[in-house]
């Protein structure tokens, strides 16, 4: 199965191709609150680094948030509609899952504004504390190690590589069969992304 996987959901845009159990091809690149525009010129360069035809993509797998409102959307967007187009498998995960990968112990930490953060913890396959928004002063570190905004913590920050974690999160992909009721987990209320 080729599968070609998409994020947007942070201030990442990730586009890459999997098939089975390898990673072929990816690009990731720093471009927050610039996804729309770049993403068809990723996909393209993706296509012609891999030397495969976006015919013959089997499946798709996207974010499904937490993350950024409009990010989160654009990803989802694609994902639908290529997928109802083409008449492909689509499959989502959570962006928190997939960005814990398959480590240890592992808090993944994203900035929802206002003082709070959304929180996921992952223990290699066990789901710890499922995805939540938190007040900062909440949050207890202690036992993980922290990965994305640790810095609203008083840690490092530390990105994953978002293609890697699509690939060991295959697992936790969850297959999509409604694709007209599919919706983001936003995990807030949409008009709390303004304050």
């Amino acid at each position: 199965m080729l599968t070609l996987c998409i994020d947007t959901a942070y201030k990442y845009l990730t586009v890459c191709l999997i098939k089975d159990n390898e990673l072929l091809a990816s690009i990731s690149s720093e471009c927050f609150k610039r996804q729309s525009e770049e993403i068809f010129m990723a996909l393209d360069e993706l296509y012609k680094k891999s030397g495969i035809k976006k015919e013959d993509v089997d499946s798709l797998c996207i974010t499904k948030g937490p993350g950024s409102y409009t990010g989160v959307r654009i990803a989802m967007t694609i994902g639908k509609v290529y997928s109802k187009v083409n008449n492909l498998s689509l499959y989502k995960i959570s962006t928190l899952r997939l960005y814990a990968g398959n480590k240890e112990k592992t808090m993944v930490v994203m900035d929802a504004r206002a003082n709070r953060a959304y929180v996921g913890v992952y223990d290699k396959n066990e789901c710890i504390l499922k995805d939540c928004i938190k007040e900062l002063n909440d949050i207890d570190t202690k036992d993980y190690d922290v990965i994305l905004d640790g810095s609203l913590l008083g840690k490092e920050n530390k990105m994953p590589s978002i293609p890697k974690c699509f690939l060991d999160t295959k697992d936790y992909w969850e297959k999509v069969d409604e694709i007209n009721f599919l919706a983001p987990d936003y995990l807030k209320e949409s008009n709390e992304y303004y304050r």
